[in-house]
């Protein structure tokens, strides 16, 4: 058994992710000696989506993701993992809480049995967890982000909830009686890098492992606003929950991906949060207090007079023939976003990597520069009247961070050059701005 918590290979973590792991070395005594799949993974996603674009390229002609819409899928999983900067995980934290004080029995932590017991129990708890997420309208107020892509690739996968987390943590608790913390920090983890492969449109059929386990086919049909698709094949390892419980659907019309009401934007916090804004001005139209909090409790189709979960009449008809939402822009600002991505990117992942040296008040403000860098890309990309101001604060901020080293080059002699960049991009914004500034008061005049 490891006796320390250290670094996994690329191997290993392609091996986590296929669930390829042997419970011999993947059992732990404490938490602390429990390694960080999740976030030791990067090189594995990066790889896997970089090897899908080149595939999708060659089999299709085409990208199988555009700028736009991979961008922010992967700002939603950058956004997903900011809390954990400032606290631990709320579903382990709740979790030891609960073994540590009701704990009934203690399942021997190096045992075969318990790994295999709590993948299933793990798996079983996700199922109802996202079951719930897509029944509950608050709950599916932070879920709905997951599904709010028009397109189905890898990066789908990682455009992840901020907001989920604060309530999954429940339906993992009846394990916490018997199972040691270290194995479910084990499994909560190796079901979610599961889940990360199985969002590809390229990996048609996997023959009888169709009937056991969640693969790409059924997990698209999860993803689909068809009719037959809504609210159907909820597992996350294994699709024999959704065989067990009535939840399951087979692939078969075309698949049309994203919300029933597509969002058309790329703006992160909107994509985020907008969502809880339409329950509460939903549950305003009604005038008692049961309709009020039915809004929130019920499902999200849910009306005064209709079913628990509601329905689909008032549903946009699928056609098969809807085109994802993909303004024009130009190739220059396309490259002028992507740079700004990867730097920002490569600040997320320096802070990550310092967080234990850095005070609470420089990573707050880390945030709130990464928050800042996310929506502002998001307005250039939404290309919105105001993505120009925006954009310059943000550089005026991005400058300023350099000044004061928080901002580092991964290479020592690019150091000057994403100096001079920033400070181009600065200027330019500044003319921008000063150029719409112009036309507003020749408009007014």
């Amino acid at each position: 058994m490891a006796e320390s918590a250290e670094p996994i290979s690329v191997w290993t973590g392609v091996r986590a992710m296929f669930l390829m792991l042997t419970p011999n070395e993947s059992s732990f005594q404490t938490v602390e000696e429990v390694p960080q799949y999740v976030q030791q993974a990067s090189p594995v996603f990066i790889g896997l989506m970089l090897l899908e674009l080149v595939v999708g390229v060659l089999k299709t002609g085409a990208p199988v993701v555009t700028v736009s819409d991979g961008l922010t899928s992967i700002s939603a999983g950058m956004i997903s993992r900011l809390p954990h900067l400032l606290m631990r995980g709320c579903e382990l934290s709740a979790y030891m809480y609960v073994w540590d004080r009701y704990r009934l029995v203690e399942l021997p932590w190096d045992s075969a049995w318990t790994w295999w017991f709590t993948l299933l129990g793990v798996d079983l708890g996700y199922y109802w967890v996202h079951r719930f997420a897509h029944e509950v309208a608050i709950l599916w107020a932070a879920h709905q982000v997951h599904h709010s892509s028009e397109y189905y690739n890898l990066t789908t996968a990682l455009r992840q909830s901020l907001t989920q987390q604060f309530a999954s943590w429940i339906f993992y608790l009846p394990l916490a009686l018997a199972v040691p913390p270290s194995v479910f920090a084990v499994h909560i983890q190796l079901n979610l890098l599961y889940q990360f492969w199985i969002h590809t449109e390229l990996i048609k059929d996997l023959g009888p492992l169709e009937w056991v386990f969640n693969t790409p086919k059924h997990h698209r049909v999860h993803h689909g606003r068809n009719l037959y698709c809504i609210d159907k094949n909820y597992g996350g390892i294994l699709i024999i929950w959704d065989r067990l419980f009535g939840t399951f659907a087979q692939e078969t019309d075309k698949v049309i991906y994203g919300l029933v009401f597509p969002i058309d934007t790329f703006e992160i916090l909107y994509v985020q949060l907008h969502y809880y804004l339409c329950l509460w001005q939903r549950s305003n139209t009604y005038e008692t207090i049961g309709d009020k909090l039915s809004t929130f409790v019920k499902g999200p189709s849910w009306k005064p007079g209709k079913s628990r979960l509601g329905d689909h009449d008032d549903n946009p008809k699928v056609t098969g023939k809807e085109v994802p939402h993909d303004p024009g822009w130009s190739r220059p600002l396309q490259v002028y976003v992507l740079v700004h991505f990867l730097l920002v990117l490569l600040t997320y992942h320096d802070v990550f990597q310092n967080k234990m040296i850095l005070s609470q008040f420089t990573i707050l403000g880390m945030i709130g520069y990464i928050l800042l860098t996310l929506t502002s890309l998001g307005f250039i990309m939404d290309q919105r009247p105001t993505a120009a101001v925006l954009e310059m604060l943000r550089c005026v901020a991005m400058v300023t961070i350099l000044q004061y080293g928080y901002l580092k080059s991964p290479f020592p002699q690019l150091a000057v050059p994403i100096e001079a960049f920033v400070s181009l991009s600065l200027l330019y914004w500044a003319l921008q701005s000063f150029s719409q500034l112009l036309s507003i008061k020749k408009k007014a005049d």
